[in-house]
């Protein structure tokens, strides 16, 4: 198993490009068991997540061909049931449910692993396989849905947490299918939620309203093989920007979207940083003070849970009380004990981090428990004095593409070695 060693105190200049969003890619790929017609997905980052995505394709019957970020995949003839033993390494592989539900009408998935962040129910996904005609059960650690008629419905995906982007592109592309008007009311208004929706409708698919509160399917007979290329990655865009804030000189990230970085760049410029945007590339600059803040995740447009562990690495040395609250994941705070080993200043109180700036924290070995941690970890190493070990860095292979190797072209000192 694979550690990081961080080297702190190096200052980051220079650009870095930002890869293919994980979090579309995942969608898009399952997508394509939509038809039996071939489909080529461009800019798929080459993330251990793609892979099983890519391995759980195949094992239900896809062709699957993969080179230089680009990936064809056929789904002529399918299989409908996903065994544990390809599924249980990732919660994405829920987004399978939807595609073979719509097309052969029926599916068998076992419930899902992936990062330990609190309780992610999949229930607002049955309730739209449900509103939908399915009939669901789950038994025995499997999620089985069965349709032999879709028909289409005025289905809420409401909940006291936001909206699920997963569960709101998996009924999305069960939708697709089914006769007559779907209305997917409380919907997730993502980037990656629009991303999929544009490839559903290169593949034939009627969608009005992607990126809103409301989205409007009308249900077609049969889709079609596409060409599709993959969004920047926004979660990775910001956290190389957050890099850049906590010990960069000046940072650039291109082939950006620099309008689906807002919330964070935004954030970023409160906190006293100068922000300059150029067509599709997003530049950091130091401010003449750095600024605490008062940081709340919320669904998009908000301020992404994705990033409130790399905000909480840059509060740890910004002077001032900083407050990060979670609304969406609110358990998500597996990473402050491991920055406390660093010397760190932070309680926690329920779904909030309170953050006394400190000047200055000390390498030390810690324990990453996600995807996202994993990544605030390598951040708040950047800033140690010291090295900063970094064990279980399979979560960060999980959603970074040669993070390491990315940091270290910007002037960082990182090493990946055998624990």
């Amino acid at each position: 198993m694979d550690k990081i060693l961080v080297h702190g105190g190096r200052r980051l200049r220079g650009s870095v490009k930002i890869s293919g969003s994980k979090n579309s890619a995942l969608p898009i790929l399952a997508a394509t068991l939509l038809t039996k017609e071939p489909c080529t997905i461009s800019r798929v980052p080459d993330l251990s997540d793609i892979h099983y995505m890519l391995t759980i394709l195949s094992e239900l019957g896809c062709e699957v061909e993969r080179a230089s970020g680009t990936v064809q995949i056929r789904a002529e003839k399918i299989l409908t049931h996903a065994p544990y033993d390809i599924v249980r390494k990732m919660r994405a592989s829920v987004c399978i449910l939807g595609p073979l539900l719509g097309r052969e009408h029926e599916a068998t998935v076992s419930l899902p692993g992936g990062c330990v962040i609190g309780d992610r129910p999949i229930d607002l996904h049955l309730r739209g396989f449900e509103a939908l005609g399915a009939a669901v059960k789950v038994s025995g650690g499997n999620v089985k849905v069965l349709a032999p008629h879709l028909k289409g419905a005025r289905i809420s995906l409401r909940s006291n947490f936001g909206s699920t982007v997963l569960g709101t592109g998996n009924v999305m592309m069960a939708a697709v299918l089914a006769e007559g008007v779907t209305v997917i009311d409380g919907a997730a208004e993502e980037p990656e939620v629009v991303d999929l929706a544009n490839f559903l409708i290169a593949m034939g698919a009627k969608i009005e309203g992607a990126g809103t509160r409301s989205i409007t399917i009308e249900g077609v007979k049969e889709l079609h093989g596409a060409e599709h290329e993959v969004i920047p990655d926004r979660i990775e865009a910001g956290t190389f920007l957050a890099a850049g804030a906590i010990s960069g000189d000046e940072v650039t990230v291109s082939r950006v979207i620099p309008a689906h970085l807002e919330s964070v760049t935004g954030l970023l410029s409160k906190a006293g940083f100068e922000i300059l945007s150029n067509g599709s590339q997003v530049t950091i600059r130091p401010g003449s003070k750095r600024v605490a803040l008062k940081i709340d995740a919320v669904p998009y447009p908000g301020f992404p849970t994705d990033m409130q562990a790399q905000m909480c690495a840059l509060m740890a040395t910004t002077e001032g009380i900083s407050v990060v609250s979670d609304h969406v994941f609110p358990h998500r705070f597996m990473h402050v004990a491991e920055m406390k080993r660093m010397g760190a200043d932070i309680e926690l109180q329920g779904g909030t981090a309170v953050i006394k700036g400190v000047s200055q924290l000390g390498g030390a070995p810690v324990m990453a428990s996600d995807l996202r941690a994993s990544a605030a970890l390598v951040l708040a190493g950047l800033q140690a004095d010291g090295i900063t070990e970094v064990n279980r860095v399979y979560h960060i292979d999980r959603g970074y593409e040669s993070i390491d190797e990315k940091l270290n072209e910007l002037g960082a000192e990182i090493e990946r070695v055998k624990a």
